[in-house]
């Protein structure tokens, strides 16, 4: 009798364990509520740096201002940008260079592709012929890549449109780094070779495929 006693106590603390440990993961669930404790940082690392934030005043110096101009004569890291072919699409007289600037190879042209898709697609269209999504939704269509007048414009100047931006079109310098504009020029020649090709632009080994 007392060992069923016993056995039955045992039990029930079991059961009060479960209960209880049921009733923590259950209270851990809820959404927390708003507190005016400081939060729990477990690692700060520099979170909490000696710093100063932008048009802060410090008394370092006379003027008490924080944001210094760079120092005269020199240039940041990495942005030297000393080629004008590459940085800005012109040539040492500041006319726009006819051809790009780097290697053109079937992957450079694959990766304009990729990045035309992304960019340039809303307005322009897969096809380049300006007839894209936000212009079918009324926003003023861009110029026909296969117009004969933009056929002729110079690489470095789509590359400077890229860059900078003209009319409706904002700049894409920000979103696009050097050479993924260099690879969208290539491929927006690509696209206009789809509809402007000549049999003079097919190579002879391709051109025996298609007899």
């Amino acid at each position: 009798m007392e060992k069923c006693i016993l056995q039955s106590i045992q039990t029930m603390r079991i059961k009060s364990l479960l209960l209880l440990s049921t009733l923590l993961i259950l209270a851990s669930c809820f959404r927390g509520e708003p507190s005016d404790k400081p939060a729990i940082h477990l690692n700060p690392n520099m979170d909490d740096q000696e710093r100063y934030d932008a048009q802060e005043k410090s008394p370092f110096f006379a003027d008490g201002r924080v944001m210094r101009m760079p120092v005269e004569g020199t240039v940041a890291r990495g942005e030297l940008y000393e080629d004008d072919a590459l940085y800005r699409g012109v040539d040492a007289n500041g006319n726009y260079i006819k051809t790009i600037p780097l290697e053109v190879t079937h992957a450079f042209v694959k990766r304009g592709q990729q990045r035309y898709n992304i960019y340039c697609t809303p307005c322009h269209s897969p096809s380049g012929d300006g007839q894209g999504t936000v212009v079918k939704r009324g926003f003023l269509p861009p110029p026909n890549f296969h117009q004969e007048k933009v056929r002729a414009f110079e690489d470095g100047y789509i590359y400077h449109v890229i860059t900078e931006g003209v009319r409706n079109m904002p700049d894409y310098k920000k979103q696009i780094p050097v050479n993924d504009r260099w690879a969208i020029v290539a491929y927006v020649r690509a696209l206009q070779k789809t509809q402007n090709a000549a049999a003079s632009d097919i190579p002879q080994d391709k051109l025996n495929e298609l007899r």
